[in-house]
């Protein structure tokens, strides 16, 4: 019966921001009050510096690396490992600890799929580096990688719908929080990695 607290404990840890912890100990603003108003890594490098959003990105991955890997080591049960992948991504988004504003998920979901596939997360990678190399934006990145994420799981996890289901919500709910970005995308006033918005 423990392995249905994974779920819980998933969205407990996910619920902690890193952006907001690591702009307090730093002495920054609170990055939901500043710049694009997003508890995240991108906004965090915007104003706070690298040193700030490297660990920013660091712990929200650590936030979907964490629970998954807590829940494999008492069970293997597909259902289980998506599901404490699934609320850790969630807390992420809507944090208990802080009124439920919380980031868009990039990291966190990054960090799932690094626990439940280094395949995923290497074709994640590769995907969203492409993106942002040659486009610039972190956010067409990011909804490029979340729109190819249920294909590579798909691909990677044949005969397995907890995982194909999870990947396609977690895509879904990613995408949608990057809808603003994507209309400044399209009306050209999308900031490019490194430099604020216009």
């Amino acid at each position: 019966m423990i392995e249905y607290l994974f779920p819980a404990l998933g969205y407990l840890l996910g619920s902690v921001s890193t952006a907001v912890v690591v702009a307090r100990l730093m002495k920054l603003e609170d990055p939901r009050t500043v710049g694009s108003r997003n508890p995240g890594a991108t906004n965090i490098l915007r104003y706070g510096g690298k040193f700030a959003a490297a660990l920013t990105l660091m712990g929200d991955a650590l936030k979907g690396v964490i629970p998954v890997l807590i829940a494999r080591a008492f069970t293997a049960e597909p259902m289980i490992l998506a599901l404490t992948g699934l609320l850790a991504f969630l807390g992420h988004l809507y944090p208990v600890f802080f009124g439920f504003r919380g980031g868009k998920g990039v990291a966190t979901a990054l960090g799932v799929w690094l626990a439940l596939s280094p395949w995923v997360a290497l074709a994640l990678i590769t995907t969203w580096l492409a993106m942002a190399a040659v486009f610039r934006y972190s956010s067409s990145a990011a909804v490029t990688a979340a729109a190819l994420a249920p294909v590579y799981v798909w691909w990677i996890f044949p005969g397995q719908p907890p995982y194909v289901a999870v990947s396609v919500m977690m895509s879904v709910l990613l995408i949608w929080r990057h809808r603003a970005n994507i209309r400044k995308l399209l009306a050209g006033g999308e900031g490019k990695i490194g430099r604020p918005a216009s």
